[in-house]
C-alpha cells in the first residue's frame, strides 16, 4: 500500500501545485508561501482521503476529450431539443446498476451529472439513480460504457457489460 500511497502523494502535489501556480499567477512572493501550502495541503488530503487504489492519470487524460466530446454534443442536442417547435421529450428516471467503489460511483454521477440531458441524483443500493431529458435517447447504454471508463481510471475491475 506504500507505493499507492506515495503515488497520491506525487499527484497531489503535481496538482495542489499547479492549482496554486494558477491562483497565485505564479508571482515570486506567492511561490514562498506555496512552497509551505501544498505539501501540507498533500499531507492533510492523505490525511483525510488516505489512498486506496491509485488513479491511473494518463487514463484520465485519455478519458478528457470523450468527456469533452459527449458534453458538446449533449449541450447541442439539449439546445436542439429546447429550440425545437415540438419538444421532444421524454423525461425520466433510471436505476443503473455500477459496480464501483463509492469514490467511483461519485465522480461517475459527478460526469454525468456535467452532461447535458442527465442528472445523477443518488444512489440506491448498487444502482446509481439518474434523471434523463429524454429516456428514448439511449442515454441508458452510455452509461454503462461511462462506468466501464471509470473504472480502468480508478485501476478497478471494470463492471460487468450486459450483452
Amino acid at each position: 500500500m506504500a507505493a499507492a500511497t506515495t503515488q497520491a502523494a506525487l499527484h497531489r502535489f503535481a496538482l495542489f501545485g499547479a492549482v496554486w501556480i494558477v491562483l497565485t499567477s505564479a508571482e515570486p512572493g506567492g511561490m514562498l508561501a506555496g512552497a509551505l501550502a501544498v505539501p501540507a495541503a498533500v499531507w492533510m488530503s492523505l490525511r483525510l482521503l488516505p489512498a486506496r487504489r491509485p488513479v491511473v492519470l494518463l487514463r484520465l487524460a485519455l478519458h478528457a476529450p470523450r468527456f469533452l466530446y459527449g458534453s458538446v454534443a449533449g449541450g447541442v442536442d439539449v439546445a436542439r431539443r429546447a429550440f425545437s417547435p415540438s419538444m421532444p421529450l421524454d423525461p425520466g428516471w433510471i436505476a443503473v446498476p455500477v459496480d464501483l467503489p463509492d469514490a467511483g460511483r461519485v465522480a461517475l454521477g459527478a460526469e454525468l451529472s456535467l452532461m447535458p440531458g442527465t442528472l445523477a441524483a443518488g444512489t440506491q443500493g448498487d444502482r446509481l439513480l439518474v434523471h434523463l431529458l429524454d429516456c428514448k435517447a439511449g442515454f441508458d447504454a452510455a452509461i454503462p460504457q461511462e462506468a466501464a471508463a471509470m473504472a480502468e481510471i480508478l485501476a478497478v475491475a471494470p463492471p460487468p457489460r450486459s450483452s
